[in-house]
């Protein structure tokens, strides 16, 4: 497989696992991670170490693809070169907010391999007593560190707030999003810190291939239950407010993993948000979304609406479409609906799902610096794509044709130089930060 590659920096020792979950090295093979079809051994300089928090996933059904430092060449193994008749499996990150993953974890499917659960499979290798990953950083801001996350801290962040606001639902919702699934949007609005989610949406116009809160097929379990029920403006108003009054430039979104979008909710949204503004002209009053209904974008607006951001996996309408499944609308009413926002000199940013060997086609970057060229947001969120790499790359490969991947440290470095008023980050900032 492949062919002799040429050294650039220090290769990482090979990673695998052994069945029982247990992390091997395994001398003589170098590290690889892989971009569509095209693979590269990880060095030193194309690699950083581990973040703080990030996870480690054996990833069955699959076997390694290592480079095989004697003989130069990419192989697949299936058995411990080193353990003949032990079966063994890629190992791969699930990284640390704030980071973009450059190289997945390289692998070949076995024979009737499922999908793999919705994570993000980054590249990773050993060198010199640390694990590496092939990453770089976009965001330096500390919002989701775990290590400020204490767990005793939330609880008497929980208890302060059942005190505060007993009967109300969406509190008790959040609780269940911090303790039982450990989100740290939730976690933060119990710690009075940055921002604090407003799930409301039972109902989605998307079927996204990675939604998290929701998936009817194909064997991948969703990672959390969506919210069971809309609840009224007045209980919205008051977990915000109780956020807003507690933390300097404070942010309050709709529009969570635990829901589907906030444009289908509308009608208790917008009072929602003029009942915040009513009592406080303080705190950002954010909305992640499709941005499939600018009609409804501009009702937000009027009542006190601060910013937006609009998921995208790519804006090419074929692959926008195989990856958000839309009903009832087209790419060209998301396109309308951000226009709509930078209309009104909203603060307009897209959440754009990275993914190594899509996001950087010669076509995707080309289509995107158009994109940016016509509708010129003010932000991009580079977040890694939680979705089975090689089932998603066969999905868009079959919407529109893709070339050899550039990098993804190429792409987010050209669209630094073409737009260099163009801001890049991970998360939602406040307004004091526009």
């Amino acid at each position: 497989m492949g062919q002799p590659v040429k050294k650039t920096g220090q290769f990482l020792t090979a990673l695998v696992a052994n069945r029982r979950g247990e992390i091997l090295e395994l001398d003589g093979y170098a590290a690889v991670g892989m971009a569509g079809v095209d693979q590269r051994v990880l060095a030193t300089d194309n690699t950083l170490n581990l973040p703080y928090g990030s996870e480690l996933m054996l990833l069955p059904q699959r076997c390694p693809v290592l480079y095989n430092l004697q003989t130069h060449r990419f192989e697949m193994l299936d058995e411990n070169p080193f353990g003949p008749g032990e079966p063994i499996y890629p190992v791969a990150a699930f990284i640390s907010p704030g980071y973009v993953v450059t190289r997945i974890s390289a692998f070949q499917e076995r024979p009737h391999a499922g999908y793999l659960p919705l994570f993000a499979y980054g590249a990773v290798g050993w060198y010199r007593g640390k694990f590496r990953v092939a990453a770089f950083q976009v965001d330096r801001e500390r919002r989701q560190d775990l290590r400020l996350m204490k767990q005793r801290d939330i609880v008497a962040g929980i208890h302060e707030k059942r005190r505060l606001m007993p009967d109300n639902r969406l509190r008790q919702h959040l609780e269940k999003c911090a303790q039982t699934y450990g989100c740290p949007a939730g976690k933060n609005f119990f710690l009075g810190r940055y921002e604090a989610p407003l799930p409301t949406s039972q109902h989605c116009n998307a079927r996204c291939l990675g939604c998290i809160s929701l998936q009817h097929k194909d064997g991948i379990p969703h990672s959390q239950d969506r919210i069971g029920f809309v609840p009224t403006p007045q209980e919205i108003a008051q977990v915000a407010l109780a956020h807003i009054k507690k933390v300097k430039k404070s942010v309050v979104s709709f529009g969570q993993g635990c829901e589907g979008d906030p444009l289908l909710a509308v009608d208790v949204i917008e009072p929602a948000i003029r009942m915040i503004r009513d009592a406080t002209d303080c705190g950002t009053i954010h909305l992640n979304t499709n941005g499939s209904r600018p009609e409804l974008l501009e009702k937000l607006f009027d009542a006190g609406l601060d910013s937006m951001r609009v998921s995208l996996n790519s804006v090419r309408e074929s692959c926008y479409n195989i990856y958000f499944r839309p009903k009832g609308y087209g790419f060209a009413d998301v396109a309308k609906g951000i226009d709509a926002a930078l209309r009104r000199d909203k603060f307009v940013s897209i959440n754009y799902l990275i993914s190594p060997g899509f996001t950087d086609t010669p076509e995707e970057l080309n289509t995107l610096v158009k994109f940016i060229q016509q509708h010129p947001i003010r932000m991009i969120q580079w977040r890694n794509l939680n979705f089975d790499p090689v089932r998603y790359w066969q999905k868009m490969a079959a919407a529109a044709p893709g070339g050899k991947p550039f990098g993804i440290r190429h792409v987010f470095a050209k669209i630094r130089r073409m737009f260099p008023r163009l801001r890049h980050c991970y998360f939602n900032p406040p307004k004091e930060k526009f």
